[in-house]
């Protein structure tokens, strides 16, 4: 007798589970039921989650940039001479910080050695900035979207009663003056006002400057600022050091008693000074111009083309200018920062349609066998198909 009860005991445990493993098979069907599945032709085959990696958008962002950083970092494919400029600044600098401030901190003045470090920090920063960040960079068209302009298109032309070939241009009225919005075929979109496509980057840029290969990135929208500081400062310290290297190859002269003899002791600052003079010319006549843009409220590419010019129209003017130069100058450098309409770091979800579909989960989550219907190891579960 205690034989069988111990045997029914042992039967019943057995045929019976217990409330965690009850538990776990909730979880586990709760979690399958939620995620929907491809079909299997074969019924008798058992189904499984496809439980990809889910991808960044930048890993799969169409334009020809590189991300780094897991996309925080975003640059231009032609790199070569970002790192050019980068090496000019560090090297010259390291030149004059190891040659000449040592030297005119004691016989000049200690506030030399200060001065050439700020703006040292300063160049650099604005630089990277310019070059790592979004330029302001205009998301492609889904699907949806271009399909939704080309009714648009469609339904315009369908409404001159002939036919005529679409019409790819919009016009909008800013501070009263007409503005074509273009359509690009690349992106699938209407661009917005002072907006252009990059042919090297791939991308539309909203206020697009221009492609600065010695930044490594488009200037536009959202980085135009920090260039602009860039150039103005590194201007600066490019007459800063030359004055700086002048002064010493001087002071030198006069203890050595000639020029050449100063050479010799100290050649790291005649290569300084040919360097930063060479620098002070060119840099010097950008930053001169783009000053001109910034008062203007003119981007370079507005300038080349002549896009508020009077020689167009006699009542052409800019409708974005705020109407002296003190306040565009306002407006660029302490107006607000605008986002990034790129979510560089979101999940990339794929279009996809109700007979395939591609499941991404979290990370971390692993991968859990599906019931089969056809499966007697698996009585009491649902059968999962793609209707729930």
């Amino acid at each position: 007798m205690n034989v069988g009860q111990e045997s029914g005991a042992g039967n019943g445990s057995t045929t019976h589970p217990s409330q965690q493993q009850i538990a776990v098979e909730k979880t586990a069907e709760a979690l399958a039921c939620q995620l929907p599945t491809t079909q299997v032709s074969d019924p008798k085959s058992t189904n499984y989650i496809s439980l990809e990696m889910p991808k960044r958008k930048w890993e799969v962002f169409p334009g020809r940039n590189h991300f780094y950083c897991d996309g925080r970092i975003m640059m231009a494919r032609q790199k070569g001479i970002f790192y050019l400029t980068l090496g000019l600044i560090v090297v010259t600098s390291g030149l004059f910080f190891a040659f000449d401030c040592v030297y005119l901190w004691e016989k000049v003045s200690e506030a030399i050695p200060v001065i050439g470090v700020l703006l040292f920090l300063f160049v650099i920063s604005t630089l990277l900035r310019t070059s790592f960040s979004d330029p302001g960079v205009i998301p492609r068209a889904s699907a949806e979207e271009e399909a939704a302009t080309e009714r648009q298109i469609e339904a315009q032309t369908q409404q001159t009663g002939t036919y005529r070939p679409p019409s790819r241009f919009k016009e909008v009225v800013i501070n009263g003056q007409n503005i074509k919005l273009k359509y690009c075929f690349t992106c699938k979109i209407f661009r917005p006002p002072r907006s252009s496509h990059c042919s090297l980057c791939d991308n539309c840029v909203e206020n697009f400057d221009h492609h600065c290969p010695w930044v490594g990135n488009c200037v536009g929208k959202r980085n135009y600022r920090f260039f602009y500081l860039f150039i103005v400062s590194t201007t600066i310290l490019s007459i800063f050091v030359f004055a700086c290297n002048v002064t010493h190859l001087v002071l030198r002269s006069q203890e050595e008693g000639s020029f050449l003899e100063a050479i010799k002791y100290t050649p790291a600052s005649l290569i300084e000074a040919v360097i930063t003079f060479g620098a002070v010319w060119s840099v010097f006549g950008l930053a001169s111009f783009h000053t001109y843009l910034v008062c203007k409220s003119q981007t370079t590419n507005e300038d080349i083309k002549g896009t508020w010019s009077t020689k167009r129209q006699r009542d052409n003017f800019n409708p974005f200018s705020h109407g002296n130069a003190f306040s565009n100058c306002c407006v660029v450098l302490c107006g607000p920062m605008h986002p990034s309409l790129l979510d560089r770091r979101g999940f990339y979800v794929p279009n996809v349609n109700v007979t395939q579909t591609e499941n991404v989960i979290p990370r971390g989550v692993p991968a859990l066998p599906l019931p089969n219907k056809g499966d007697p190891s698996q009585a009491g579960h649902k059968p999962i198909t793609n209707n729930q």
